[in-house]
């Protein structure tokens, strides 16, 4: 904490230079730095009396009433450490943004577009029990039900952070509620994670390399639920990145959001692959299929679900799936992102 803290009197001394909002963005960024600097080192000195507290009631503990306090106060408090470890392992660029978390089907049609139906609800259950925010930003359902591809906006401080390692391709292998030969399938969904950015000001895309199209809101069994076309889908021409928004009953707003969105998809790509120019740039397409999975989760002939990069799994999987479970998968992916 000390580093924290020398470093918001830092800031703090720029920000009483007269020249400190020349530049705006610069200035905001720090102002931002600064708050969030502020938070951490709130919530440590919280934690640290929190200790304390527990420490003195741990001597008062022989007592039945007095036991029942520390054992409840001890498992507020783990559940307490247990936060700051996993936000000690976050401190990459992007991660206390927002996320845009984007759920793709892959092979095994009916079937996969369910199995995405069953990730975005995972996900969904997850960011409200973590207190996020969810805002659905785009969903193509399938003709027969389930979703082809959906986009969800998850909005709370780190929420890029936690989620970043949940991207690539997730397998699920079960008896197919769709077979009327009670035969087991196997299905695939991608799963895109991007954070919310504000891209930088010398940042242009050629407006030309833009395609726009627009169609009318779906909703599930493929039919229309506006009558105008306030959905856009807009295409970068010359990497075939594509994004679609329909969260809004407005074009303007929705065109707006996807422009924003595609921007941000591009500029982390740049980013990745260090290039400083837009014909640099190479995007390889990702296909949900076998052997590329990061996960599997299985319903049939036993329950499990194993994470294949940290080697973590569990027997719960109905936990997992209704979001309460993925919060270890997560802390244990951010911890093999720090050993290496």
């Amino acid at each position: 904490m000390s580093k924290n803290k020398n470093k918001i009197t830092e800031i703090e001394a720029e920000i009483q230079k007269a020249d400190f909002w020349s530049d705006k963005e610069i200035a905001q960024r720090k102002t931002l730095e600064l708050n969030e600097l502020k938070k951490e080192v709130v919530a440590f000195e919280s934690l640290e009396r929190e200790l304390s507290d527990l420490e003195e009631l741990m001597t008062l503990s022989d007592s039945e009433e007095y036991q029942k306090e520390f054992d409840k106060r001890l498992i507020e408090v783990g559940r307490d450490i247990d936060k700051a470890e996993v936000k000690s392992l976050l401190s990459q660029p992007y991660d206390r943004n927002d996320a845009i978390i984007s759920i793709y089907s892959g092979a095994g049609g009916r079937d996969a577009q369910d199995w995405a139906s069953m990730l975005t609800r995972m996900y969904e259950r997850w960011a409200q029990s973590e207190g996020f925010s969810v805002k659905v930003l785009h969903q193509h359902f399938g003709e027969e039900g389930g979703v082809k591809n959906t986009s969800l906006e998850i909005e709370g401080e780190y929420a890029y952070g936690y989620l970043k390692n949940e991207s690539g391709v997730h397998r699920l292998v079960r008896i197919s509620p769709f077979s009327a030969q009670k035969l087991r399938h196997t299905s695939f969904a991608l799963v895109e994670v991007l954070p919310v950015i504000e891209t930088p000001k010398n940042f242009v895309i050629n407006q030309g390399d833009l395609k726009f199209e627009t169609f009318r809101s779906s909703g599930p069994g493929g039919q229309n639920v506006n009558k105008r076309e306030t959905a856009v889908r807009v295409i970068h021409l010359p990497t075939g990145l594509q994004v679609a928004s329909q969260a809004s009953r407005n074009q303007t707003a929705n065109k707006e959001l996807a422009l924003k969105i595609l921007y941000a998809k591009i500029y982390q790509l740049m980013q990745n692959q260090r290039v400083e120019t837009l014909d640099k740039l190479k995007v390889e397409q990702r296909e949900p299929e076998w052997g590329s999975q990061i996960r599997s989760y299985v319903l049939h002939p036993y329950k499990l679900v194993k994470d294949h990069r940290t080697g973590f799994e569990v027997g719960n999987i109905e936990s997992v799936l209704d979001g309460a479970g993925l919060s270890e998968f997560i802390w244990q992916g951010l911890s093999l992102n720090q050993k290496k």
